[in-house]
């Protein structure tokens, strides 16, 4: 099981694991409700390297990306339930627009966007290109969305109503 850390904590980590020959694989994202699109996407990206590091968005950034109705789960929370898993090493709370501060800091060796995005959309490319790293695109996980899950629990309550 992986600890959510601080800045400062898991630079010092990541700088140790890096030294001992560790491969460290870098993702980010809202994770606001957890469904099997995210668990693909995260197993994915563990399989790329030995260390996966996970940022969330805190929840002003989630709010700024997604709109004032997100996040539904608390940032804590979200953390927490992502360094459940067994294949996440190290999530950390980020409330800035980006990763490249972090990637900056820990420069990984790998960044694994979700399927959804195009290589062109990626902020963090020239970040991973300055510290050397590679940018991987995971599988597309069609269907499978926070957004498309709270339209069906909105379409479901809609239902149970009438």
């Amino acid at each position: 099981m992986g600890r959510v850390v601080a800045r400062g904590e898991l630079a010092g980590i990541i700088k140790y694991e890096k030294k001992v020959g560790k491969k460290v694989v870098f993702t980010n994202g809202c994770f606001d409700l957890i469904h099997i699109g995210h668990i693909r996407y995260l197993r994915e990206a563990r399989g790329k390297g030995d260390i996966l590091i996970v940022a969330v968005n805190s929840d002003s950034s989630t709010r700024k990306l997604k709109g004032n109705s997100r996040p539904v789960v608390p940032q804590e929370e979200r953390a927490e339930i992502l360094s459940s898993f067994y294949f996440v090493d190290y999530v950390i709370i980020f409330p800035e627009d980006t990763t490249e501060e972090l990637i900056n800091l820990l420069q990984p060796h790998i960044l694994v966007k979700g399927g959804d995005y195009k290589s062109k959309e990626i902020a963090e490319r020239k970040a991973m290109k300055k510290v050397g790293g590679e940018v991987i695109i995971a599988s597309e996980v069609n269907k499978h969305s926070t957004q498309s899950l709270l339209e069906r629990i909105g379409a479901s309550q809609r239902k149970t109503i009438k």
